[in-house]
């Protein structure tokens, strides 16, 4: 990893793509689960350098869709490829950050970055540079020394993001990885983010819940039909960075995607047969169903 990653990039930046590297396409990707359908023929082709975040209800498929991305699950039809490759399994030019940080509790922060790179037999120099810039650019160049249980929840999830960017993959993949943080730890962290991906240039396919997560970071987001997952609505994010929620812009954008999961859940439940009350607001079910 270039010591690069040190420097904080301008708010005008965009992310350097001459290496073209993090040419991400999925083609066609469907699955069945136990015969029934969790994705149907989702096709994205996302460009070096893009920021697209996925998002949808519960049971869209969004995480399901990153594993095939990974390479972590076969689609049962379709397929990815990465610079023009085919994905057919797990490597690491494509890494994986959860909403559960995976951390071993028995190495320090430096001990759990480096780990990929011990593995991979990395030279030990070579390895305890990258490992010191990694740090450097989540900003605990301070805390390398630290053990798990001394680092708090926020700084857990910047040294799970440190151990994956590490490895310098072409693609960074990402689960929910701030869900667990308080409002303003995920924020924060939302802005260092955007200033890694600003340096570094790395693809990265996000998935969330939040829409307005999605609409703080994203180039492209992707709304998911659910049951079986498919691409509902894609919106282009033309909105420069850092982005100030308090705009009429940012809030117009907030409400159409939110509205396009509204409606997405109100199917739903028409499918299910359950009614909302106008009244009381309380979920119930249909007579007849």
């Amino acid at each position: 990893m270039s010591t690069s990653l040190l420097n904080r990039p301008s708010s005008t930046a965009r992310p350097a793509t001459a290496s073209a590297r993090g040419q991400l396409r999925l083609n066609g990707i469907s699955h069945r689960i136990a015969g029934q359908s969790i994705l149907e023929n989702i096709s994205l082709d996302i460009a070096p350098g893009e920021f697209v975040v996925v998002v949808g209800p519960s049971g869209s498929g969004k995480s399901t869709l990153l594993n095939a991305a990974a390479g972590m699950l076969a689609p049962s039809a379709g397929s990815v490829t990465l610079d023009g490759q085919p994905v057919t399994g797990p490597g690491p030019d494509r890494t994986m950050v959860f909403q559960d940080h995976g951390l071993f509790p028995w190495l320090t922060a430096a001990q759990n970055v480096a780990f990929g790179l011990n593995m991979a037999r990395v030279d030990k120099a070579e390895a305890v540079e990258r490992t010191r810039a990694a740090l450097a650019a989540v900003h605990l160049e301070n805390a390398s020394g630290k053990l798990v249980h001394e680092l708090s929840g926020g700084m857990r999830q910047r040294v799970a993001i440190a151990r994956a960017l590490v490895l310098d993959p072409a693609v960074l993949l990402m689960d929910e990885p701030f869900a667990a943080l308080d409002a303003q730890t995920r924020t924060l962290l939302h802005v260092q983010l955007q200033d890694l991906w600003l340096a570094t240039g790395k693809t990265i396919l996000f998935v969330t819940h939040s829409v307005g997560e999605a609409v703080r970071l994203a180039d492209r987001i992707i709304v998911l039909h659910s049951s079986p997952g498919r691409v509902r609505k894609e919106f282009v994010v033309n909105i420069p960075h850092p982005r100030d929620f308090d705009t009429a812009q940012v809030s117009e954008l907030v409400a159409q995607v939110r509205f396009e999961i509204d409606q997405e859940v109100n199917r739903l439940r028409r499918e299910q047969g359950v009614e909302i009350d106008p009244a009381t607001g309380q979920f119930y079910i249909a007579e007849g169903i």
